[in-house]
């Protein structure tokens, strides 16, 4: 029988770390917490609003729980302020709101989705992170396409929000339209909506992406997963979401040069050519707009937005510049003053198209100057850690990390997006803007801090030296 020598040359063998169950548990709730917040309105559409309401208000408070549970390390100081700020503003808008009941629910979904950004961000490590963001994402693409599948090989017709098979008054009420295999039409996912899909796709393949750079296991399946979210993000056909995506590969050649400076002012280049293709891709969209989207398969006006919804949103907000008409995010249309102000294919609208359109008629000039701000903040942090070597003492030379490119990425997305969307100021895009703008602030380094190495810990993993 073998025996160990008493002058062994090197440790006994020992069982790989593994995690603590505690740990899976919790990061199986944070993956079905960003799922929530991806999917977005298929809870809607699949149970109804009250009792989607009645699952996002027991997620937080489980998630509260858990916070005051387990007690993750956070250096309140360094907390993103702007937003803080933002959210404020918008609470004192009870005050002179013109639909105060409209404020006070949409309040609720706003603090409910911080909450859980925060929460997020807090009890999860930046690798555990963009895992979980992963993971949700693939629950999103594959729930979508094998619900399309479904409704075309077994309803095989369009389907109504509520699992209801019948004919709406417009196409547009329509929760599946039973388009998956009539290749030239558009389809809608879990969600509802081609221009709800198409983003999530195209993050999922970022995310995808980022997480093959960075070395993740049974990368084949990742291949397999991006086909599949570019097959959906192709097939939502959102002009949105290309010009998202435009914009995504513009910042990602950036950064990948910035990255390859290697002397003070050597960035200056890229960051002049940046700016022209960047400010000369603005103008080219705003003055040949009518053939760009003809290509894409849109209007000129962005499918009624600058002709109908964006000038009657305008001519309201106006009315009451400086303070807005209150907190309104997303419209609530059985208020009398959404209900029938703005009608598109027979139905009210939930939002003004536009994030910063919407933010002037809510929270007028004052929320603007501090939703911009909180924007400004978080580009400009997302940014840098992005384009700057990881630093905290003298050595230089450490290796950038493939994940510091997700926060500016997503940057990217949302703000191309909020130009014909209002969707950045809930659900996931509000959720990514907190979420990210708090971890950075509070892990300025990947693997580095009381933060990153308090969740190692109950892990079950020894703390090492960064390299």
């Amino acid at each position: 029988m073998a025996v160990y020598t008493k002058h062994p040359a090197s440790e006994p063998p020992s069982a790989p770390v593994r995690e603590k169950t505690g740990h899976l548990m919790l990061r199986g709730w944070c993956i079905f917490v960003l799922f929530m917040a991806l999917s977005g309105t298929a809870w809607v559409h699949a149970f109804g609003e009250p009792v989607t309401a009645a699952i996002v208000i027991a997620g937080a408070v489980v998630s509260l729980v858990l916070w005051s549970v387990i007690r993750p390390s956070v250096q309140w100081r360094r907390l993103p302020w702007f937003a803080v700020s933002y959210i404020a503003w918008a609470t004192l808008s009870l005050a002179w709101s013109a639909w105060l009941g409209a404020t006070a629910v949409t309040l609720l979904l706003l603090y409910l989705t911080t909450i859980q950004a925060a929460f997020v961000a807090a009890v999860l490590t930046w690798r555990e992170l963009v895992r979980a963001i992963a993971s949700a994402l693939k629950w999103v693409m594959a729930l979508s396409l094998v619900f399309e599948l479904w409704v075309a090989v077994f309803v095989k017709a369009p389907l109504l929000p509520g699992f209801i098979v019948g004919k709406a008054d417009d196409p547009i009420e329509y929760w599946s339209r039973n388009n998956l295999f009539e290749w030239d039409k558009r389809i809608q996912g879990i969600m509802g909506n081609s221009n709800l899909l198409a983003p999530v796709a195209l993050l999922a393949i970022i995310v995808f992406a980022i997480r093959i750079a960075a070395g993740a296991p049974r990368r084949v399946l990742l291949y397999g997963w991006i086909a599949l979210a570019a097959f959906l993000f192709v097939r939502a056909s959102s002009a949105t979401a290309y010009l998202a995506a435009a914009g995504a590969v513009l910042v990602l050649i950036t950064v990948l040069l910035m990255r390859r400076a290697r002397r003070p002012g050597e960035r200056t280049k890229y960051y002049i050519g940046y700016a022209v293709i960047g400010i000369g891709g603005a103008l080219a969209l705003f003055f040949f707009r009518e053939p760009i989207f003809t290509m894409l398969g849109r209007g000129s006006d962005l499918t009624g937005r600058e002709t109908v919804i964006w000038a009657e949103v305008l001519e309201r907000a106006n009315q009451r510049p400086v303070a807005g008409w209150g907190f309104a995010t997303p419209w609530v249309t059985n208020d009398p003053m959404f209900d029938g102000w703005i009608v598109d294919h027979g139905v009210s609208v939930q939002q003004a198209h536009n994030m910063w359109l919407d933010v002037y008629l809510q929270l007028g000039i004052v929320g603007l100057v501090l939703f911009s701000l909180l924007f400004l903040a978080y580009v400009w942090r997302t940014w840098f850690f992005a384009v700057d070597r990881p630093r905290w003492d003298l050595r230089a030379d450490r290796p950038y990390s493939p994940l510091t490119l997700l926060p500016t990425l997503v940057g990217a997305i949302l703000l191309v997006q909020g130009f014909a969307e209002s969707s950045p100021l809930l659900l996931w895009g509000w959720m990514f803007l907190i979420m990210f703008g708090f971890k950075i602030k509070q892990s300025p380094h990947i693997g580095v801090g009381p933060a990153e190495q308090g969740a190692a810990i109950e892990r079950g993993e020894p703390i090492k030296q960064a390299p």
